[in-house]
C-alpha cells in the first residue's frame, strides 16, 4: 500500500556562539519543523515554522542541509502517512527572546553547545541525529 505523502520543513537554527536552538516537545528534542501551506515554498515554510514555534523573529536562511524521511500514523486523517522535511541551515541571535509555542506543545525551548550535544541526542527522534550529524560532519 502506498503511504500518503506529507511534505514538510524545518531549521537548524544557529547563534553567534556556534549553539544550535533546539526545543522539548511530547517527551523529546527536537527541532521546529511544520507541514508545508498550499502555494508555499519549502523555503518560506522552514522559515515560518522556526519563527512561530520558538518566537525568534530575526532569522537568516543559510543553506539547504538535508532531507528526511520517517513514518507516523496521522490521527488527523486516520492513515500511516511518509513526512519528508526539508532541513536547512539557519542564523540567529542569542539575545532573542525565546517564546515556545505551547498550542504545538513545545514546552522548553534552549540553546545547546555542540560540547553537550550528546546529552540530548540520547533523547530525540533518529531524523533529528540526521540532521545534527548533517550539519556537524558527526
Amino acid at each position: 500500500m502506498n503511504k500518503k505523502k506529507i511534505v514538510a520543513a524545518g531549521g537548524l537554527a544557529e547563534n553567534e556562539k556556534g549553539e544550535i536552538l533546539m526545543m522539548f516537545r511530547r517527551g523529546f528534542w527536537d527541532l521546529p519543523k511544520g507541514k508545508l501551506d498550499d502555494g508555499e515554498t519549502i523555503e518560506t515554510c522552514a522559515m515560518r515554522e522556526v519563527q512561530e514555534e520558538t518566537g525568534l523573529q530575526d532569522v537568516q536562511l543559510i543553506s539547504f542541509l538535508c532531507k528526511t524521511y520517517h513514518e507516523y500514523f496521522d490521527k488527523w486523517i486516520n492513515e500511516d502517512v511518509i513526512k519528508e522535511t526539508w532541513w536547512y541551515l539557519m542564523k540567529s541571535s542569542s539575545s532573542e527572546k525565546l517564546i515556545p509555542q505551547t498550542e504545538e506543545d513545545i514546552e522548553q525551548l534552549i540553546w545547546i553547545d555542540k560540547k553537550q550535544m550528546d546529552k540530548y541526542l540520547e533523547n530525540t527522534y533518529p531524523s533529528i541525529k540526521e540532521v545534527i550529524k548533517t550539519r556537524f560532519k558527526l
